[in-house]
């Protein structure tokens, strides 16, 4: 009969209670000033208990209550920071009801008595979390390497570092041995190519570094290395020139495969500086006691070298041969 109300599913009745008491509970929330004083001051930033306590006034035990409050309703994120509960609203992660409601009535909050004291002291609680933050590492500098060093190792560094070479370069590892530089460099560049005249030596650094599809093994001498001119954009010589007759030719020979284009023609070499552990020519064949820097930096600019920079690397605590330097140049 017209006069009769439609007759409505019990479960559709069911949909629309839950409906009804979730956006009551939503207005619920909002309906204390103090949590949309809260609310706003989270919008704007990521705060502790403590924190929120600073900037609203009021004891922490008020605060967590009202945090709560507003945590169990999906206002907020909580995340754990070490001992403390960092409180953040982030609209892109509320509910869509909830965030349609907040847009409505952010604009009264922010203009709620007490809501500008409240940025305002916003504003020197995150003035003071960066003091302490500046206290906490002056007070740790004299510890900071180690609790770097035990939180994440000690390779993470130059690793890093080593993102800086371009990736498209061609590394010549001259001299290679077992293969340790070119295991450093071979993630970070196109192609390696390992050099040198001991297979035995060339075996091991395969061994060492199985699955690196980027790293070519070649048999050759420094005295004639079995690249073609200008063919690599870098090329490494590591603890190696102390052992041959005529540095100077090797790093001619270095010099001819280095390429100028692609920001290329970077010559590194590591070696021994000058010292008189005369014993090391029978014991190791050591054809040279180290190169002081005069001698490295003259070799080098016969050789054709310019840009060049020698220095000497820090001594390793637990290193007992003698110091060593780096000496980095370019193909002028």
């Amino acid at each position: 009969m017209g006069g009769e109300s439609p007759t409505i599913h019990p479960d559709e009745r069911m949909k629309q209670a839950a409906t009804d008491r979730a956006i009551s509970d939503l207005l619920a929330d909002l309906s204390d000033a103090v949590r949309l004083r809260m609310l706003s001051i989270l919008e704007r930033e990521e705060l502790s208990v403590g924190e929120v306590a600073q900037v609203v006034q009021l004891p922490q035990s008020t605060v967590s209550r009202h945090l709560k409050t507003l945590s169990e309703g999906g206002w907020l994120r909580r995340r754990s920071a070490g001992p403390a509960t960092l409180y953040r609203l982030s609209l892109d992660e509320l509910e869509p009801a909830a965030r349609d409601l907040w847009l409505a009535v952010r604009q009264q909050a922010e203009a709620l008595a007490g809501a500008e004291e409240d940025r305002r002291r916003l504003g020197s609680v995150l003035a003071k979390r960066r003091e302490d933050s500046i206290a906490f590492f002056g007070k740790l500098a004299g510890e900071w390497d180690e609790l770097r060093q035990e939180l994440f190792g000690t390779t993470f560094t130059a690793d890093a570092l080593l993102s800086l070479v371009p990736g498209e370069w061609v590394v010549a590892d001259l001299g290679c041995g077992t293969g340790n530089a070119a295991e450093h460099i071979a993630p970070y560049v196109e192609h390696v190519i390992a050099v040198d005249q001991s297979e035995a030596m060339l075996e091991a650094a395969r061994k060492r570094l199985r699955g690196a599809e980027n790293v070519e093994y070649r048999v050759g001498t420094l005295e004639a290395l079995p690249l073609p001119d200008e063919s690599v954009d870098a090329a490494t010589c590591l603890l190696v020139l102390h052992h041959v007759e005529d540095p100077l030719r090797v790093l001619r020979e270095m010099r001819r495969v280095l390429r100028t284009y692609r920001g290329g023609g970077l010559a590194v070499i590591v070696d021994m500086v000058a010292h008189d552990r005369a014993e090391y020519r029978e014991q190791l064949g050591h054809r040279h006691l180290g190169f002081d820097q005069r001698e490295m930096e003259r070799m080098l600019r016969e050789a054709g070298f310019g840009r060049i920079r020698v220095r000497e690397l820090p001594a390793s605590p637990s290193g007992k041969g003698p110091g060593l330097f780096v000496a980095i140049a370019r193909v002028e």
